[in-house]
C-alpha cells in the first residue's frame, strides 16, 4: 500500500458473535483474530484488497473509523497539529514492525494512522 491509502476500517460492536454473523451474511466477510488480539477479529473483503476489524464499542468510539496508511506517523501527526487537527493518541506499537495513532480533524472526525508492515 502507498502513503495515504485507506487500508483498514474498524467497526465498534457490542457483541462480536452477532456482528460476525451479520457481516458474514451481508458481505461474505471471513473473520480471524490475530494471536494475542482475540478482541479484534479481523476481516478481509472477498476482493482481498480491503479489510478491517471489529473492535469493542467504548465510550466515545461509536462510529466506524477509517485507518490510513502513512510513511511516518510522527511526521503526519506533526502536520495534523500544524493544520488545525488534534492528536488523540500518539504513535503506539502494535508489533515490532507496525504502529498506530489517532487524530481528530477540525470537524471532529476521528481517523486512525498505520505505519509499518502487516507481518510480524
Amino acid at each position: 500500500m502507498a502513503h495515504g491509502d485507506v487500508t483498514h476500517l474498524e467497526i465498534p460492536v457490542g457483541d462480536f458473535e452477532r456482528a460476525k454473523e451479520f457481516y458474514s451474511a451481508l458481505f461474505g466477510w471471513e473473520f480471524q483474530a490475530p494471536p494475542g488480539f482475540e478482541e479484534y477479529p479481523m476481516w478481509q473483503a472477498p476482493n482481498r484488497v480491503s479489510g478491517g476489524a471489529l473492535t469493542p464499542r467504548e465510550d466515545g468510539f461509536t462510529q466506524p473509523r477509517s485507518i490510513v496508511e502513512v510513511d511516518s506517523i510522527d511526521d503526519t501527526l506533526a502536520k495534523v497539529a500544524a493544520s488545525g487537527g488534534t492528536v488523540l493518541k500518539e504513535r503506539e506499537a502494535i508489533s515490532d514492525t507496525s504502529w498506530w495513532a489517532l487524530f481528530e480533524d477540525p470537524d471532529g472526525n476521528v481517523i486512525g494512522l498505520f505505519e509499518g508492515s502487516y507481518e510480524g
